[in-house]
């Protein structure tokens, strides 16, 4: 008969998989209004960063943690990917951000170590739960904590969408979860200014 605990970790497993049901699937789109995107101010190792003075620049943002598994990791090499085929000019034009949907654990340091490892241009950001809670819902991100039983670690479930922001500020689009850098590179290739620029002139 099996016993109480592998009963409990079933249950988990299975609450995790209708989480990844619920948040991961490309179609989703995470909130019932349909999000608009706005400005926010976090932390990052090196000093606030507020997304208002990227203006004039592609900002792509993305909502993970550093304990991620594998969906943010995989996210951020594809990411990492798309800017090493940018030339150096569109590289100037663009800016990313990963977000950390865990501030108890994930301090500014800790998420620059982390996305160093993937690109060294990729800033790093959290802040208190509140100003994080604010920046997800402005673009429709969600999240949710769930403890391990008998366990003092947690996961975080989150939804997988990368977030293209236009030069003027406004929400342009979202990459979802498994896009390929040559979809990525694509998308973001519409909204450069200098690939803007040629299309006018």
């Amino acid at each position: 008969m099996p016993s109480r605990l592998t009963l409990i970790l079933v249950l988990l497993l299975a609450l995790t998989v209708v989480g990844l049901a619920l948040f991961w699937q490309p179609g989703s789109p995470g909130t019932s209004d349909e999000p608009t995107g706005g400005d926010f101010v976090l932390r990052s190792a090196d000093g606030p960063v507020d997304t208002s003075a990227m203006r004039g620049k592609v900002l792509l943002i993305y909502f993970g943690y550093t304990y991620c598994p594998d969906i943010c990791p995989t996210t951020l090499a594809a990411l990492s990917q798309t800017l090493n085929r940018l030339t150096p000019d569109e590289q100037a034009e663009v800016k990313t951000l990963f977000v950390s949907v865990d501030p108890a654990r994930d301090t500014p340091q800790r998420l620059k170590d982390y996305v160093g490892f993937f690109q060294s241009s990729i800033i790093g950001v959290t802040g208190t739960p509140k100003e994080i809670a604010r920046a997800a819902r402005m673009y429709g991100a969600v999240y949710s904590r769930h403890d391990i039983p008998n366990d003092s670690n947690y996961v975080v479930d989150h939804s997988a969408w990368t977030y293209l922001v236009a030069p003027d500020g406004h929400l342009a689009g979202r990459l979802p979860y498994g896009a390929t850098p040559a979809q990525m590179l694509t998308e973001i290739r519409k909204w450069l200014p200098s690939s803007t620029k040629k299309g006018t002139s």
